[in-house]
């Protein structure tokens, strides 16, 4: 396990190349005769949206480069993997900035939306726009030569329109302002956490490392895909329940998926299992924004027979061992993969606490 003193220096070594993207881009910006004003407002956008979380899914394409190819990458094979992890920061980026505008979130990473910045507002739109294009620029100035070229590019755009689609399912079925628990159920769930975030959360980071690496077999992306869209799903199952039953100074933030009508798995499953008396409590009071409604849901999570605690336990359990029991199938020598690539992740969210 990486030391916190470790940690901290591969995050700063990695947002060391966020300064040179950025300056890339700014200079392209520059050499299309664009006004200083513009070049600011894009220079503002980049900093403020895309190198402030916990970029997890950029360092993961640098680790799992770097245990495919068993020794420490040279310096550049580490800028290409942080400027390919940079890119998915940056569709990240492009998915925050217009999933706040789309549910008028407050706040994002602790600072006020980006939208929400004076003068911005609406432009927010276009800002989003500008750092989804910024992947393909970079993708060609870097990696045009290169055979997997458009194998980048198709990685990019099928997992775009997956997480869209996934966002789409989410808009329709949780609508905040219309709170209307019979369109949520458990399949819905587990649809809107695969599209929504276990595409590019999981399986895109590791995939772009498997493309550099020169991994060509397709058997070893459809073994890799099988293990990390489940892994993504167990992840955002975790998130679901620390939302409700992690304390927030632990946790780093307010859980707020009850105010907010989120259709998470706490509720689903409380849906499945509830009595039609405690239904009726959740009609009620879920997706009401005040406190009082929100902890007579949480009351009705851990009674019996709901009991979200016992329940999650269990799935966590299940979850772990099936997991494992994938990753141990791979076939190292036929599909080029390392099993220490899964173990890494999976090591990282077991159990996890925030």
């Amino acid at each position: 396990m990486a030391t916190k003193e470790a940690k901290a220096a591969a995050r700063a070594r990695f947002e060391g190349v966020f300064d040179q993207i950025a300056d890339e881009l700014l200079a392209y910006t520059k050499a299309q005769g664009m006004p200083a004003e513009a070049i600011k407002w894009y220079k503002d956008s980049l900093y403020y949206n895309v190198p402030g979380g916990k970029l997890n899914r950029g360092l993961s394409v640098v680790d799992t480069l770097e245990i495919l190819k068993g020794a420490p990458l040279s310096e550049d094979e580490y800028f290409r993997a942080a400027l390919l992890g940079w890119c998915i920061e940056l569709l990240q980026g492009f998915f925050l900035v217009s999933d706040d505008l789309m549910d008028a979130s407050i706040t994002r990473r602790g600072q006020p939306c980006w939208y929400r910045q004076k003068a911005v507002g609406n432009i927010a739109i276009n800002d989003s726009f500008m750092l989804e294009a910024a992947i393909y620029y970079l993708l060609k100035k870097h990696f045009r030569q290169e055979k997997y070229y458009v194998d980048l590019l198709e990685l990019f755009h099928e997992t775009t329109f997956q997480t869209t689609l996934g966002q789409l399912i989410d808009l329709i079925t949780a609508d905040e302002h219309h709170v209307d628990l019979s369109k949520f159920s458990l399949e819905k769930h587990h649809l809107i956490v695969v599209y929504k975030t276990a595409f590019y959360s999981f399986y895109l980071p590791v995939a772009l490392a498997m493309r550099v690496h020169g991994i060509q077999d397709e058997s070893a992306y459809k073994a890799a895909l099988d293990i990390l869209i489940p892994m993504g799903e167990y992840f955002q199952v975790q998130d679901d329940y620390l939302d409700a039953y992690a304390p927030p100074e632990v946790l780093g933030k307010i859980g707020t998926d009850i105010l907010d009508n989120k259709c998470s798995w706490n509720v689903n499953i409380a849906l499945k299992y509830g009595t039609p008396e405690q239904r009726k409590v959740l009609d009620d009071n879920y997706g009401k924004k005040d406190a009082e409604s929100e902890a007579r849901v949480k009351a009705i999570y851990s009674e019996a027979p709901i009991s979200i605690p016992e329940r999650f336990e269990k799935y966590e359990k299940e979850s772990h061992d099936r997991l494992t029991g994938l990753i141990n199938q791979i076939d190292e020598v036929k599909t080029g993969l390392k099993r220490d690539v899964f173990v890494s992740f999976l090591n990282k969210v077991y159990k996890r606490t925030k």
